[in-house]
């Protein structure tokens, strides 16, 4: 084979799996117009969560100025794991993620095509509305682009974090506590370094040290999970 015939190859390879990635794309997002009620179920749980949250400790301005951010967090990784805890679910039961596993495509690389769908699809109207629930929590409005920028660092890693757990749930029934146990543990550096970023930046700090190691868990998020996810549904695939 020529170097120009092997390149011709490559670019057909390359353009094969392009067109993969986007039915993922819109097969995601036709589900979600399809079931657009689990989209409104999170939405609603992130906007009750901040709501109640005054009523139940402390509405006072000082307090919920400094704890705006935490609870903007927290209540982000629950959505999250309501959302997306699920998405291998319905692959698992119609057979699709037995495809996967035989497709001449490696699984890791749909698992985070897939991954990257829902997070556009279910995680970017929380991040749209969060600067309004924040605004409402008397967080500054000079913090809101920080804000902004843990979240949009943040939780593509959370995302990565809740497939794993998704995936060694998916042939389980009623796995939403074991969901919680598996990510937990996986989440709560993101949580500890957004939350971190956004106190520092508030009492005047630097926070490009933190940034850093929120990026870092995002590369060792994209580099590892993907793998890890993959190995999980081969072995739900198996048993």
């Amino acid at each position: 084979m020529t170097d120009s015939q092997g390149a011709r190859a490559s670019n057909k390879r390359e353009l094969a799996w392009s067109r993969v990635l986007y039915k993922i794309l819109v097969n995601e997002w036709r589900l979600a117009v399809r079931n657009k009620q689990d989209l409104f179920n999170a939405l609603m749980f992130f906007v009750l969560v901040i709501v109640l949250f005054p009523l139940g400790v402390d509405p006072g301005v000082a307090f919920l100025s400094k704890s705006a951010g935490g609870l903007v967090w927290v209540a982000f990784m629950l959505a999250l794991m309501l959302t997306i805890g699920q998405m291998f679910k319905q692959d698992f039961d119609d057979g699709t993620i037995e495809q996967w596993v035989l497709c001449r495509y490696p699984l890791f690389s749909i698992v985070l095509a897939k991954v990257f769908a829902l997070w556009l699809i279910t995680t970017l109207p929380l991040i749209v509305i969060s600067p309004v629930l924040a605004v409402m929590l008397h967080m500054s409005t000079d913090q809101l682009p920080m804000l902004i920028a843990t979240l949009l660092i943040g939780t593509p890693s959370l995302a990565l974090f809740v497939s794993i757990g998704a995936a060694l749930t998916a042939g389980t029934r009623g796995g939403g506590l074991l969901l919680m146990l598996l990510v937990l543990p996986l989440a709560t550096p993101v949580l500890i370094f957004a939350t971190g970023i956004l106190s520092a930046s508030a009492d005047g700090m630097q926070v490009s040290g933190l940034f850093a190691l929120l990026a870092a868990l995002l590369a060792l998020a994209v580099i590892s999970c993907p793998f890890a996810a993959a190995a999980a549904l081969k072995m739900s695939v198996d048993n």
